[in-house]
């Protein structure tokens, strides 16, 4: 066996040479966090979830109810938030006082935020851009206004297009769902008329997103959506995403059974996550016998992956957990 000493600054040198040839493979995969209502389960109000590119990049998709606003610890910087509608469960009319507060089952809702929402504290207080779609780009402009931060930050992506946010390029896509502002989230006689007559503002239609992370990871945000023929034309064919964040709650989106052909039979995905079960989905971390959540987990045939909040999943490009899994 070669055992002779190298010279100590030969050896200094390769050793940095090796370390400069590791580092981009340690630094190639994407993270994903779901920030949930109660630590290391999956709840009924659990929309959040954090992003990490390769390049730092952080995005924010749907705060919801689960994310105590800007100062929640777990959020770490982001740069842009994606809102996929403004129904208050998504846009967030309320949030827990702190961590874990109440039960998965009925979780601690005490501190309201609407009419600013909790979308629009996030971003002003993170500085971070919100892109959407359709005409909730000029309403949210005046909440972030109202609320301190530069409306120019609120920046529109309508289906069809693109925006890059670090190494992420941010693709608009269609949901099948409805998109109406309830009177909680506006201000003076408008609001009241509304609520008088049992009807909501409507900002356009909602949406999904499809992101594209610099090691080539293609993630497709369902949002609240029915089937669509999209799901396969633009997801799939044109836009070719390999990881799904798949609403299975049923009622409001697809259901466990039409989740899982949307995601084996249209979008063809390696690999999916399902969200938005609208129930105790786990307990101890483990799925609930009976649930929505285990019919979609027997029924899918793409490797899935559950969302327990708090956990760091690390995915490669090619969709592969690699990690937190």
């Amino acid at each position: 066996m070669y055992t002779r000493t190298a010279h100590p600054r030969l050896a200094a040198i390769v050793a940095g040479f090796a370390l400069l040839a590791a580092a981009p493979a340690l630094a190639q995969n994407v993270t994903v966090t779901r920030l949930g209502s109660h630590e290391g389960e999956f709840c009924p109000f659990d929309r959040a979830m954090v992003f990490e590119d390769p390049d730092g990049t952080r995005i924010r998709y749907d705060a919801g109810r689960s994310v105590r606003g800007a100062d929640d610890e777990r959020r770490g910087e982001i740069d842009a938030v994606l809102p996929s509608h403004v129904h208050g469960d998504h846009l967030g009319d309320r949030h827990g006082a702190e961590p874990n507060g109440g039960t998965c089952a009925e979780p601690d809702l005490s501190v309201v935020v609407a009419p600013v929402s909790n979308t629009v504290t996030i971003a002003v207080g993170k500085q971070a851009d919100l892109l959407v779609g359709g005409e909730m780009a000029s309403w949210l402009s005046k909440k972030v206004t109202a609320a301190g931060g530069d409306a120019a930050t609120v920046k529109l992506i309508r289906f069809g297009a693109m925006r890059e946010v670090g190494g992420v390029a941010v693709y608009s896509v269609p949901a099948v769902h409805s998109n109406g502002i309830a009177p909680a989230f506006l201000d003076g006689d408008l609001a009241a008329h509304l609520d008088e007559n049992g009807l909501t503002a409507y900002v356009g239609p909602p949406g999904g997103y499809v992101l594209r992370f610099s090691n080539g990871l293609t993630v497709y945000l369902s949002g609240d959506t029915g089937v669509t023929a999209e799901q396969d034309t633009v997801i799939r064919r044109f836009l070719q995403a390999n990881l799904v964040v798949m609403n299975i709650g049923g009622t409001f989106t697809t259901g466990p059974a039409e989740a899982a052909w949307v995601v084996d039979e249209l979008v063809k995905p390696s690999t999916v996550i399902p969200s938005h079960a609208n129930e105790v989905a786990t307990e101890g971390g483990e799925v609930v016998a009976g649930t929505r959540t285990e019919t979609f987990l027997n029924t899918v045939k793409a490797t899935a992956h559950l969302p327990l909040s708090g956990r760091t999943m690390e995915f490669d490009g090619q969709a592969t957990c690699v990690s937190g899994c």
